[in-house]
């Protein structure tokens, strides 16, 4: 499936205007971005299934759509693999299913251990009569069993809030076959203090979730990092910022150090609001 080097994530597709949803894809898609990344869990979210990817894919005609991700505890196997075949065929050419297994403060509730139930999960859509094929699905993991069972059983992987460290080591992990779609945050700020700030509201939620701050610590940060809203050092290695050919250097190097595919996350006030303009301005310098 052709991401392209530089796609766009956007909490907005799911939890904004469907109707701008369908009509900014469009425009990222004339833009020439290669892929459109449906942020969160759109499984999750109360439109349901695959609904809000196939009213994008239906407003669209080349992009690939993809979701970032779907938890596995919101949808049977069954379900998921119903969604994906209701879609037309062209539409499933274009489609790239993100997994995710969410995070130990939710997962625990189910009592098992996140890789077995993604594995399981995995087993589950290969032997169903229509199955959810590898090629269409990849993994939101950051740690060494998800890697490897991503690099086996889907497309790839698809890590979030990471820096170029952690490019490097999934890539070693991958080996050179599998996808390694990275969620990349950006801000289109030059002052630093200001970028910093901005960055610092927008990963404080992750600091409490412990699968985070594994794959940070298994990254060279110290537990001193993860404290007081993030080290400078953290958020310097986790966020871009800058003018757009500053950002545009900078993703460069993550692409450099393995990365296949960049998706884009612009950091707004407000996740719901689509950051069009942003978008614009970053499209010619990134593409």
């Amino acid at each position: 499936m052709d991401l392209g080097p530089i796609g766009i994530w956007s909490l907005a597709f799911t939890h904004g205007d469907r109707a701008e949803a369908c009509d900014a894809a469009a425009e990222l898609e004339e833009l020439g971005y290669g892929a459109v990344w449906l942020g969160g869990n759109p499984g999750g979210n109360p439109r349901g299934d695959l609904v809000t990817a196939a009213n994008v894919l239906a407003a669209t005609d080349r992009i690939t759509v993809a979701t970032g991700c779907v938890s596995i505890w919101d949808r049977t196997p069954e379900r998921l693999a119903a969604a994906y075949h209701a879609l037309p065929h062209a539409q499933r050419d274009r489609l790239l299913v993100g997994l995710g297994v969410s995070h130990a403060e939710i997962t625990d509730r189910y009592g098992r251990r996140p890789h077995d139930a993604l594995r399981s999960y995995l087993d589950a859509l290969d032997a169903l009569p229509a199955p959810l094929p590898s090629s269409a699905r990849i993994i939101g993991a950051h740690g060494p069993r998800m890697t490897r069972l991503a690099a086996a059983g889907t497309a790839g992987v698809h890590p979030y809030l990471v820096g170029e460290s952690h490019v490097a080591w999934a890539r070693s992990v991958l080996g050179e076959g599998p996808t390694l779609a990275l969620e990349q945050t950006v801000l289109l700020h030059t002052e630093t203090d200001v970028a910093r700030a901005k960055a610092r509201g927008m990963l404080a939620p992750y600091l409490a979730l412990a699968n985070y701050r594994t794959a940070w610590l298994r990254a060279g940060f110290a537990a001193a990092d993860l404290a007081g809203g993030g080290s400078d050092r953290l958020v310097d290695a986790l966020f871009l910022w800058g003018k757009p050919d500053e950002i545009a250097d900078r993703l460069t190097e993550r692409r450099r150090s393995g990365a296949d595919h960049v998706a884009v996350q612009v950091v707004t006030d407000d996740p719901r609001v689509f950051a069009r303009q942003e978008w614009r301005d970053l499209a010619p310098a990134l593409l």
